[in-house]
């Protein structure tokens, strides 16, 4: 295989997390580089990886200081990708002379890369688009409104679209959008769905100090950012704790984010500081460790534009530990866990809590859930089946290069 793709170059590029962190972009990165392609990667620094240049997997890794991350408002947001830019522009110089690439994949958000694509399709490279994120959706639901920055962005996901010669989905309900608003061939269109590596990501005992000796532990893990429903979360809390007579609960929560303050304020103000851990970001065997020790897994991003069809990272990784888990009721999240699921009523903390009490009330149902799930994984889900139509959307795109 090494021979076949030795004169394959790719260039990922990533706004929005460094690499190896983002888990996605490493997978895709490692399994090319496994097939024997090239590989390198244009990201931005951060959570401890602040080296400009490394080779970690035979992955080399460019990295730029990161951008100032934009929350709200048209002048942060121009702030934030004009930085982006001006680095990828840069850094592409160097790897094109120190390295070489004939495609460059482009991971959204934002829909903006092409811009790049564009400056070196002349002489002959390649855009494959790796859809992460609707970014006119999530537009919508972070600010609740359309308008003319989301006309914007409608505006950038069609050029995205139109610059691609092949693009990656991470689910059906991606695929769609690429074939009918992104007009995109069919054939054109691949689906690698974002799942662990089920051979490390295993279930295990985890480690005891995270239940603090509680009865029933769930278990959030994720981005604290304004589109993940932690509000609703920590409503559904205190609603199963105070009104459902489930005390002896403990909720640990994993990630990082810009709502960090919000949500530890949230959870005081309600006082359930007894109830709640905060551990920040975790990697590896710390975060298996954490993840291993809950009993029920909680996803608790509202239904809307967004959120609705997108497939949740953290879902997939309750599956993959043998968890059951409650979530609200989306399309794409129930495409994924199937029966490994409770599903909550639309943004209704109170049916949340109801639902969380009925796994805590079931135990052995829970545990069933829990084997089902990782089954899901196993059968149909894992990355072994993503690899494959990674790679083959690669050998697509080479095929019209010619190579």
């Amino acid at each position: 295989m090494a021979g076949l793709n030795a004169d394959r170059r790719i260039l990922i590029v990533v706004e929005n997390l460094p690499v190896p962190l983002d888990r996605r972009v490493w997978l895709e990165a490692t399994t090319l580089a496994g097939a024997g392609y090239q590989v390198s990667v244009i990201c931005p620094m951060g959570r401890g990886w602040d080296a400009p240049y490394e080779m970690i997997e035979g992955i080399h890794i460019y990295r730029h200081p990161a951008p100032p991350e934009a929350h709200s408002g048209a002048v942060a947001y121009t702030k934030e990708y004009w930085h982006a830019i001006k680095a990828w522009f840069r850094l592409a110089r160097v790897v094109r002379r120190e390295r070489g690439f004939d495609v460059i994949q482009g991971c959204n958000p934002p829909d903006l890369i092409w811009l790049l694509a564009l400056r070196y399709r002349p002489s002959g490279v390649r855009y494959m688009f790796d859809h992460h994120d609707v970014c006119p959706e999530l537009f919508e639901a972070k600010f609740n409104k359309k308008g003319l920055l989301w006309g914007v962005m409608r505006v950038w996901e069609r050029i995205t679209f139109a610059c691609a010669s092949v693009s990656m989905a991470t689910n059906e309900s991606f695929r769609q959008i690429a074939i009918h608003r992104g007009k995109m061939a069919p054939e054109d269109v691949f689906v690698v769905r974002s799942a662990p590596r089920v051979e490390t990501f295993l279930p295990g005992p985890g480690d005891a100090r995270y239940r603090h000796g509680a009865k029933t532990v769930l278990g959030y893990i994720g981005v604290i950012g304004q589109q993940e429903g932690m509000d609703l979360l920590i409503e559904a809390l205190q609603i199963l704790i105070r009104d459902l007579g489930h005390d002896d609960v403990h909720l640990v929560i994993v990630g990082f984010g810009p709502e960090v303050p919000m949500v530890q304020a949230d959870v005081a103000a309600r006082g359930l500081n007894d109830h709640v851990t905060f551990t920040g970001p975790l990697y590896g065997d710390e975060m298996l460790a954490a993840m291993n020790a809950i009993d029920i897994g909680v996803a608790s991003d509202p239904k809307n534009a967004m959120n609705d069809i997108s497939t949740m990272n953290k879902v997939m990784e309750y599956m993959t530990l043998e968890k059951p888990l409650v979530q609200f009721d989306l399309t794409e999240g129930r495409a994924s866990a199937g029966a490994a699921s409770r599903y909550a009523k639309a943004n209704d903390p109170r049916d949340f809590a109801a639902q969380i009490a009925a796994l805590i009330d079931a135990p052995e149902a829970a545990r069933e859930m829990g084997q089902a799930g990782r089954k899901r994984v196993l059968d149909s889900l894992a990355w072994d089946f993503s690899a494959k139509q990674l790679l083959a959307a690669y050998d697509r795109l080479f095929s019209k290069i010619g190579k």
